[in-house]
């Protein structure tokens, strides 16, 4: 049975990264995000079609992200080393090129499972999208099939509309009427 996050603490995590330059590996947990709006997004597999489309869509938007206070976390179940082939590989060549975030490693699919988007018997995260506000808090969650990649407007779009504060109502952009 799925659990609800939305609304509750997200599940803490630990996991080890490759920064959007292809070259150094680090950590990253939800410990290092307090004060900070994440983005933490999951996708199922390097090397694949539509993942690419999604990840460099969201690292050409990191300045709209940035002036939101706001940090981003791409994670598969693939290691870093294969994010560091990928992202080292030219957009020309279905490749990530340089990247504005980094990548984490799932590779206990432990991180997958705890949100609750671990497709157990392939090993790999569905296409998940988590917004965390500053206080750990779990405000929005978004899956998807495999086939259809999100949309990084309406991330950006939701993203205000929880920073805003209040109610807002459906197609709600900056600048419109709160209810």
């Amino acid at each position: 049975m799925a659990e609800r996050l939305v609304g509750k603490k997200a599940p803490d995590f630990t996991m080890d990264t490759v920064l959007g330059n292809g070259k150094e590996f680090s950590k990253a947990s939800l410990e290092d995000y307090h004060g900070k709006w994440l983005i933490l997004f999951f996708y199922p597999m390097d090397f694949t079609f539509v993942c690419p489309t999604e990840i460099t869509a969201i690292s050409d938007a990191h300045e709209q992200f940035a002036e939101l206070d706001t940090e981003i976390l791409g994670v598969s179940t693939d290691s870093v080393y294969t994010h560091r082939a990928w992202i080292n590989t030219s957009r020309d060549e279905n490749g990530l090129g340089e990247l504005n975030f980094p990548l984490a490693a799932d590779l206990t699919h432990k991180v997958a499972r705890d949100y609750g988007i671990l497709v157990e018997e392939k090993g790999v995260a569905q296409r998940g999208l988590f917004i965390i506000d500053p206080e750990g808090e779990l405000k929005y969650e978004v899956v998807t099939d495999d086939n259809v990649g999100r949309s990084v407007e309406e991330t950006l779009r939701v993203l205000q509309a929880l920073q805003a504060g209040g109610l807002c109502p459906a197609n709600w952009k900056p600048g419109m009427k709160m209810l």
